[in-house]
């Protein structure tokens, strides 16, 4: 025999999540949260829905504070590298105006990968936008004479950094080595995005 559910009210259920009832409310009638209305109007919700619910937006919590983690640690990680690489072939090509616009997209890039990595659809805008800016950093390379292996060299020094960063999270955060799987996915199918988008760039100079 099926062990019998405990019921709460709108008020009991509330408290247990942390929540204002106003905002449970809002969540049942949108679907989110499975309700049962009794006879005379009033709602009530199985105890075992609101520890699962409870459960789920722990784990989204826990998501989008490993995401500003990782964005914090690749920023500062970035900046450091920069600095130890000042001589690397590869940047010594670029002027100070060529490393601003370098620097300003690398801003819209970390600002497209934190959309990314927080969104829960394909997020096929946040891609193509991507490979724009994988587009603009070769049509740069392209202006000062850069060769494509040096072109993805600079690119692959911005993509270690950033995986490099994320593969330490668990150590840093005492997070679990699976926590993160989702935003390694994530951080590589962008910047695949983006050094295709190079590559295709060089392929159509050549023509």
């Amino acid at each position: 025999m099926s062990e019998k559910k405990e019921w709460l009210s709108l008020k009991q259920a509330s408290d247990r999540l942390g929540v204002h009832p106003t905002t449970l409310r809002r969540w049942a009638d949108n679907g989110e949260i499975p309700v049962m209305l009794t006879p005379g109007g009033h709602r009530r919700f199985a105890s075992v829905d609101v520890e699962r619910f409870a459960e789920e937006h722990r784990r989204l919590r826990m998501m989008v504070g490993l995401e500003q983690m990782w964005a914090e640690h690749a920023i500062k990680k970035t900046r450091q590298e920069i600095v130890s690489h000042q001589g690397a072939h590869w940047l010594a090509l670029f002027s100070e105006d060529d490393r601003e616009h370098k620097r300003q997209m690398g801003r819209k890039l970390m600002g497209l990968m934190l959309q990314y990595i927080s969104s829960n659809d394909g997020g096929g805008d946040i891609l193509e936008e991507a490979r724009a800016v994988g587009r603009a950093h070769a049509e740069n390379a392209l202006s000062v004479g850069m060769p494509l292996v040096d072109a993805i060299q600079a690119m692959l020094f911005f993509r270690d950094t950033m995986v490099e960063v994320a593969i330490q999270l668990p150590e840093v955060a005492h997070l679990r080595p699976e926590a993160n799987t989702r935003l390694l996915r994530r951080i590589n199918a962008l910047l695949n995005a983006v050094q295709l988008a190079m590559a295709e760039t060089f392929d159509e100079a050549r023509k």
